[in-house]
């Protein structure tokens, strides 16, 4: 079989049912299923999965489908977003709040993540709408930041099996360098939010980490390690993504945004981040940081 179709769920809100797995199986004429983690997780070895049929077998079940070369599956780089993907919030809508127009910034971030509007251009305008905010906005943000499930073992898993991690975000170094201590990413790169001690200056310093910094980071980061793109993971949620998902061996999109969801080739809509793990072929023994 060339190809394998992992299905998975969030364990805490669903079961993945034998019945379910064998209804999949059937409809893309697979070979015999292998259990990565009961009632979470399994792989179906196929050929050349179709979409179509895969969708018809699931219907409404909250059960994602990933499917991967049957070689090749475990990567030796990971790539991760930020916001809305490794934490779960937007944490400059989240700084906003402290400014009173978490609203106007939230709907300007919207537009953005979807790419309905250029990146840079928007990150500049809502940065310069937080001018004279008090930096422990930034400490109070910090506090109520919480991360996405599945983020610990994710990046724990991979780096367990000498995978290098770095997290690189259109969000600020303020919060990456927290993020990537929290969770033991190798490396970190974001924008850096300027202030001037006090309060913030309405400023970020150039250039912007947009897509292309992002995509950049891959090339450079799988380059370091001798990597093909093929051995890579990416993962997020945004339209500056969509870059770097492309690129990656196997890009994920993250309950994700319309336009991303409707460009990448892997989505998690429903499953935890553990889902990348299942998708590399790991079982539930092989996951670290439980």
């Amino acid at each position: 079989m060339t190809h394998v179709l992992t299905l998975v769920v969030d364990r805490d809100a669903t079961t993945l049912a034998d019945a379910m797995i064998a209804r999949v199986r059937e409809a893309i004429q697979g070979g015999p299923p292998e259990i990565l983690s009961p009632g979470e997780a399994a792989d179906i070895p196929c050929r050349n999965p179709d979409p179509t049929a895969i969708a018809a077998a699931l219907g409404d079940a909250k059960v994602d489908a990933i499917a991967t070369r049957a070689r090749g599956r475990r990567k030796g780089l990971l790539i991760a977003d930020m916001d809305s993907t490794i934490v779960t919030s937007e944490t400059l809508d989240e700084i906003a709040a402290y400014a009173g127009i978490k609203d106007r910034i939230a709907a300007i971030t919207a537009r953005s993540m979807n790419g309905e509007i250029d990146f840079a251009t928007a990150l500049r305008e809502r940065v310069a709408m937080l001018k004279g905010l008090g930096v422990d906005a930034l400490e109070k943000t910090w506090a109520a930041t919480r991360l996405t499930p599945g983020a610990r073992e994710l990046v724990a898993t991979m780096k367990a099996h000498n995978a290098t991690t770095a997290l690189v975000s259109g969000g600020f170094t303020w919060f990456t360098g927290r993020v990537a201590e929290m969770v033991g990413f190798d490396t970190h790169r974001a924008n850096v939010l300027l202030d001037d001690g006090a309060v913030l200056t309405g400023a970020v310093a150039e250039p912007i980490l947009d897509a292309n910094a992002k995509l950049t980071a891959l090339q450079e980061l799988s380059a370091a390690r001798g990597l093909k793109l093929s051995a890579t993971l990416a993962v997020g949620d945004g339209a500056n993504d969509l870059a770097m998902l492309s690129a990656a061996g196997l890009g994920v999109a993250f309950r994700a945004k319309p336009v991303v969801a409707a460009q990448a080739r892997a989505q998690v809509r429903h499953a935890t981040l553990r889902a990348l793990l299942f998708a590399q072929g790991y079982r539930l023994a092989d996951i670290s940081g439980l």
